[in-house]
């Protein structure tokens, strides 16, 4: 198995971690006090947990963290600000919509990851019932995710 291609591999998949981190952060911050506050919390405290995790993965595969990823990770976020909302100075109902999607695809992009990974637990020493239960908490992630965004859409458009 080429090291070096699964280092490249996760690694990129650290720097979306790092990206959709900082956006789960973001969101829960900004929607604490509504009804989704305690359930984006949630979702951002695992994604956290979901971000060691792969980290995890990396120092006992002795993959190295390319910190260059991780910075480019950081400033993918930040360019969302870049994006217009039909709005100069505030938010629209729009930007929560743009930001529940992009965190949904950055759940789906995980899910993929933990999917490979299990196809790899013949060849490396990877803990497959661990790497189950990512799986699984990402669905239930995009779930959560998912139903908010249905609630943002309807306000959005409404």
């Amino acid at each position: 198995m080429r090291r070096d291609v699964l280092g490249i591999y996760l690694n990129d998949h650290l720097a979306g971690s790092t990206a959709g981190l900082r956006l789960a952060r973001h969101l829960a911050e900004h929607h604490r006090s509504s009804p989704y506050g305690g359930e984006l919390s949630r979702v951002a405290d695992e994604i956290t947990e979901d971000r060691q995790a792969l980290l995890d993965v990396m120092n006992a595969l002795d993959i190295p963290v390319r910190r260059h990823k991780v910075y480019a990770g950081r400033l993918a976020e930040k360019a969302r600000l870049l994006k217009l909302n039909g709005r100069v100075t505030r938010r629209s109902g729009l930007s929560t919509m743009i930001e529940l999607e992009t965190l949904r695809l950055g759940i789906e992009g995980k899910s993929l990851l933990w999917r490979t990974l299990l196809s790899l637990t013949p060849h490396r020493d990877l803990d497959e019932a661990q790497l189950k239960g990512l799986l699984d908490r990402a669905r239930e992630q995009a779930d959560t995710v998912e139903a908010v965004r249905r609630h943002a859409a309807v306000a959005a458009f409404r």
